[in-house]
């Protein structure tokens, strides 16, 4: 498995570290990258991220025979369409998008009759620091990341995706495109959003600077991801919206659960509800599958 010509479409965290691990695994010849940001472009050229700067997504797809769309997500549809024309016929084309229906649905819009190129994917590998500073090529080792293929796929070009990720330490599962943004609300999206509220809480109180100033370990690590890309996780939580608000209100029915414990003093309840908690997060972290960071 070799590609001669690799085109990343955003060079970020995900984008820069793809590169990096395909080229120490030595599974391409040339990378082009493309983004909005020139300094992150000249960055990730000189850290030897990427092999050259590409003006746009037409051009850095030219004669590609892989290409990875690691954009926000609210981007994809136009970053398709100024793919289609200049997609050669054989190549694959992934991305690593947090959500997936979205993004079928852009590909399907942009893509049209090149549809069947496009395999769709997500590695569960983010993490709260971004952009082609943040990039190394052992960010995939360990972490699952979820095929969605199309009907219209060639089996052999999702052998090739899976192998692809795989070759660079990715553990690969498969799902529908339905199943993953529910899945992915639940366990990843409401997390953030959470995070990013208690932030805002907290910040936009009179006594704000009192609240940090005690902060310790518990609230640094709750809130670790409401550091992440502010415009990623607003296409996330956009895009995504209906499977979030399903499983906001779903939190909000435990609050009140939690409150009404509070206010009645029934501590055997609150114990009880912690101790499942916490027998219910060993059982996740010893099952042996790590946990993706960020996303």
């Amino acid at each position: 498995m070799f590609f001669e010509r690799v085109a990343v479409i955003g060079v970020g965290l995900i984008g820069g570290s793809f590169s990096l691990a395909i080229k120490e695994k030595k599974l391409c010849g040339h990378v082009v990258g493309t983004g909005r940001s020139a300094a992150n472009l000249k960055l990730a050229l000189e850290r030897g991220v990427i092999d050259s700067i590409a003006a746009g997504p037409a051009a850095a797809a030219r004669d590609a025979d892989l290409v990875l769309v690691s954009a926000p997500v609210a981007q994809f549809e136009n970053i398709f369409q100024e793919m289609e024309d200049i997609l050669i016929p054989g190549a694959l084309v992934t991305d690593a998008g947090s959500t997936k229906r979205d993004v079928v649905t852009a590909a399907r819009a942009g893509l049209g009759a090149k549809i069947a190129q496009f395999v769709p994917a997500h590695p569960i590998a983010g993490a709260e620091h971004s952009g082609a500073a943040a990039a190394g090529a052992a960010l995939f080792r360990g972490r699952r990341l979820v095929l969605t293929p199309l009907e219209e796929n060639r089996q052999q070009d999702v052998e090739t995706a899976l192998g692809l990720w795989s070759a660079i330490g990715a553990r690969v599962s498969r799902m529908t495109p339905e199943a993953h943004d529910q899945v992915f609300a639940a366990v990843s999206h409401l997390p953030h959003l959470l995070a990013y509220a208690l932030v805002d809480d907290i910040s936009a109180r009179a006594n704000a600077a009192q609240l940090f100033g005690y902060a310790a370990g518990g609230f640094r690590d709750f809130t670790r991801i409401a550091s992440s890309h502010p415009e990623m996780w607003r296409d996330i939580c956009m895009a995504n919206r209906d499977r979030l608000l399903h499983e906001l209100h779903l939190y909000e029915k435990k609050l009140k659960t939690i409150g009404q414990m509070l206010e009645t003093r029934d501590a055997l309840a609150l114990e009880k509800l912690f101790a499942d908690a916490r027998a219910a997060r060993a059982q996740w972290l010893n099952s042996g599958w790590p946990a993706g960071e960020g996303e």
